[in-house]
């Protein structure tokens, strides 16, 4: 259990149009399960550009990533596509609901894809996380019928179906009101403290980063803070 859910050590990354520009410059860092961590910084300083890095997604990069102790870099796109699908949930600023399907088989497309669980062992797991994110009332829905912060939870719900060693967000709150982006919080919270869910969440929002475990602050590609806030 001592070993990090995820760690970079000296992530680089250039891009080549037109001109060749460094935009991560050594990035070391290591996330803990339980931990959530909030990645912050300007526009443009690389916050996207290292998660999406770190999701394995983008594989051109200099350094070395490793998930639950495991290097990625000799892994081959399949292993790379398994390796999401089974350790890597997503939340975005746009939950990307399919109105075709109600909330309930949305939350099951996950564990359906990865294919080890049986429709009905699914179907159970999907409603045990609509629970725990308080609105399994709506598992009949279409995702059309919900609210904003209803589609959220949908999409975290989702993003847990597999039991993920790690939740990463990019600007979850960044599309919800103050009320909803504070339930979200709460969740996220909830999720890294009772279930020893590891989470690192991309965002703008001061306050919303402020009450995490930890602040990665980012300028011009390079961490400049790292800091563990302490229990008082």
């Amino acid at each position: 259990m001592n070993t990090p859910a995820l760690e970079a050590r000296q992530i680089t990354k250039y891009f080549d149009d037109p001109v060749r520009v460094q935009v991560l410059h050594g990035l070391t860092f290591a996330l803990a399960r339980g931990e959530f961590a909030a990645v912050v910084g300007k526009s443009g300083c690389g916050k996207s550009t290292l998660l999406y890095i770190l999701s394995t997604m983008d594989t051109a990069y200099g350094g070395e990533l490793l998930i639950d102790g495991v290097p990625m870099r000799d892994k081959n796109e399949a292993d790379l596509a398994q390796v999401r699908n089974e350790h890597i949930g997503f939340v975005f600023q746009f939950h990307y609901l399919l109105n075709e399907f109600s909330v309930l088989r949305n939350v099951m497309l996950p564990a359906e894809k990865l294919g080890k669980l049986s429709s009905q062992e699914i179907e159970h797991r999907a409603y045990e996380k609509l629970k725990i994110l308080g609105i399994e009332s709506e598992a009949l829905k279409s995702p059309n019928q919900l609210s904003g912060g209803q589609k959220q939870r949908v999409a975290i719900a989702r993003a847990l179906i597999n039991d993920p060693l790690i939740i990463m967000g990019d600007e979850p709150t960044g599309n919800l009101d103050k009320k909803n982006g504070e339930i979200v919080f709460d969740i996220f919270k909830e999720l890294a403290e009772t279930y020893h869910q590891a989470l690192l969440i991309v965002t703008h929002d001061t306050e919303f980063a402020a009450n995490t475990h930890r602040i990665i602050e980012m300028e011009d590609g390079r961490i400049i803070n790292k800091p563990v806030k302490q229990d008082t």
